[in-house]
């Protein structure tokens, strides 16, 4: 990152969009120009402040196709099958919020029906449609509010915190009856790493130049 003092004019005399400031530390500093699969850092206490991958639009749309993909059958499909006694059970997430709520939790139920189910399900539709948004150079304005709602909806998604959930059930039950892992299980992993590679390979800067309405605007 070029130092803020080797700009040509000084930084008050910048138009805002040449401008930067640091999250981690506010230092305000003039926007670097990035070449392909290069980083920017604060100068000061070294956040990452940007970075410009290649094809960002097409690496992430093949990712939020399979993430959804997945979305149904880590769902809805048997995460483990557990036989007690002679007594087979086949526990889905789905059919975890239905115990929860039938067993007098309904709040819980209710919240972990939203950060399992629909907000990771509204999560991976912002970004198909600010993508696609991008792709076919329509409708940027709704494609720039689905970005921002998207980056609004990110605190509420927790699938690692239920995966957390699972792994220790599966330790506390393996010597009490007979585990068997379920391919829902597996299809959960693979979304939640789907929506973590996701999130590295979508660059926030390259997306939101991309929605802009300049039509020259590329990521």
């Amino acid at each position: 990152m070029p130092d803020s003092a080797s700009s040509p004019l000084p930084l008050d005399r910048l138009p805002l969009e040449q401008l930067v400031a640091c999250h981690e530390c506010d230092l305000l500093m003039r926007k670097p120009d990035l070449a392909l699969e290069q980083k920017a850092s604060c100068p000061r206490c070294g956040f990452e402040l940007f970075v410009k991958r290649d094809q960002v639009q097409r690496r992430s749309l093949a990712l939020v196709l399979t993430a959804l993909v997945l979305f149904l059958p880590a769902n809805f499909l048997p995460i483990m099958q557990l036989d007690l006694l002679g007594q087979i059970t086949r526990d889905t997430v789905w059919t975890g919020v239905v115990s929860l709520y039938h067993g007098g939790m309904e709040v819980v139920a209710l919240l972990v029906f939203l950060c399992s189910m629909v907000v990771p399900l509204l999560k991976l539709l912002c970004q198909l449609l600010v993508l696609l948004s991008i792709r076919w150079r329509l409708a940027l304005s709704a494609g720039r509010w689905l970005y921002r709602s998207y980056h609004h909806l990110r605190e509420w998604g927790m699938l690692e915190v239920y995966l957390m959930g699972i792994l220790v059930s599966i330790v506390k039950l393996v010597d009490m009856a007979d585990l068997t892992l379920g391919i829902g299980l597996f299809c959960f992993i693979g979304l939640l790493l789907s929506q973590i590679w996701l999130e590295v390979t979508m660059s926030p800067h390259q997306i939101w130049e991309a929605l802009e309405d300049d039509a020259h605007a590329r990521t």
